[in-house]
């Protein structure tokens, strides 16, 4: 079994920031947006050396998501920047008439999401945001694992023809995913080839997911993970192929079950070969002040709470 190693912890958010930045040099369309969050959002660096190409809307985000739909009339690729619960639950109605709908090409770029923003609690622990956006038609959802893989994805998401919410957190977490990969958007990655059960993960809980294959594998279960990066459009093909091939599956997320991308998968399970599936991610409730990994743990999203949920499902094949 490949074993993955990591030699440093990074927050996703940096990842996003550093391709911003990039971004920048290479692509003078490239405009970014930010709503009173630049250093939280890791976009100084863009717009120190760009400040003609920064727009700083204050708190006021849904004016940002409609001065954003407005740039792309004029050829702008905008990328908007704020947490999570106000890039989407804040602004649902501007991105839904002004963006999704008119199919403006804005990145909405969304930092501090999930469980892991930890001490903040739950007003600004978004776990809904898979469920808004991808409902949305035109929308592209995107949740990148370290910050090797948010730094790609946001230079990728820049040659992307039309709207993009990209998800990431603040939180250092392993970085292991090689840093001069190719994104390729609505393909998921097969870290680990197994044949007794199939870990879908995205976000956070990739890494998760790779620590409970080796923990299976102990038990003598041959655990196949993939990295669900696009949560829509989803890579069904990829799903079916797998699922075929070990006969059952586990989905992992930080986010609601309710709406996510475990219920995705789900549904392309069902319609096309129905298989035993057991999900990991938040039970209907909403989170807590805490530290990130001890939120992680108490809310069941860790690696040891997917092995209970692979062996559950093994047992029903």
């Amino acid at each position: 079994m490949k074993k993955y190693i990591y030699q440093e912890k990074k927050d996703t958010r940096s990842g996003f920031g550093e391709g911003l930045f990039e971004l920048g040099k290479s692509n003078p369309d490239v405009v970014a947006l930010c709503a009173d969050l630049t250093g939280s959002l890791k976009m100084n660096k863009f717009q120190d050396q760009f400040p003609e190409r920064f727009f700083q809307t204050g708190i006021a985000e849904a004016n940002m998501m409609g001065i954003a739909a407005g740039l792309t009339i004029g050829g702008k690729i905008p990328f908007t920047g704020t947490f999570a619960n106000f890039s989407t639950g804040r602004v649902y109605d501007q991105i839904r008439q002004c963006i999704a709908y008119s199919e403006k090409n804005v990145k909405i770029c969304a930092s501090h999401a999930g469980i892991t923003l930890g001490e903040d609690g739950a007003t600004h622990q978004m776990l809904e945001d898979f469920g808004m956006m991808k409902m949305l038609p035109n929308m592209t959802v995107i949740s990148p694992c370290d910050f090797n893989q948010t730094k790609a994805a946001t230079k990728a998401i820049a040659g992307h023809e039309g709207p993009v919410y990209l998800r990431f957190g603040r939180p250092k977490v392993p970085n292991f995913t090689p840093e001069d990969q190719e994104f390729i958007i609505g393909e998921a990655q097969v870290l680990i080839e197994g044949s007794d059960v199939t870990v879908f993960a995205t976000g956070h809980m990739v890494w998760q997911a790779l620590e409970a294959a080796n923990m299976l594998n102990e038990k003598g279960i041959s655990a196949e993970i993939i990295n669900v990066h696009t949560i829509k459009p989803l890579d069904e093909k990829t799903v079916l192929q797998s699922l075929k091939k070990t006969g059952c599956g586990v989905t992992a997320e930080e986010h609601q079950i309710n709406g996510g991308m475990g219920e995705s998968i789900a549904q392309v399970v069902t319609k096309n070969l129905p298989k035993p599936l057991e999900m990991i991610g938040i039970k209907d409730v909403f989170g807590e002040s805490g530290k990130p990994d001890e939120l992680m743990a108490k809310y069941g999203l860790d690696a040891q709470n997917i092995v209970k949920a692979a062996e559950k499902v093994v047992s029903k094949k």
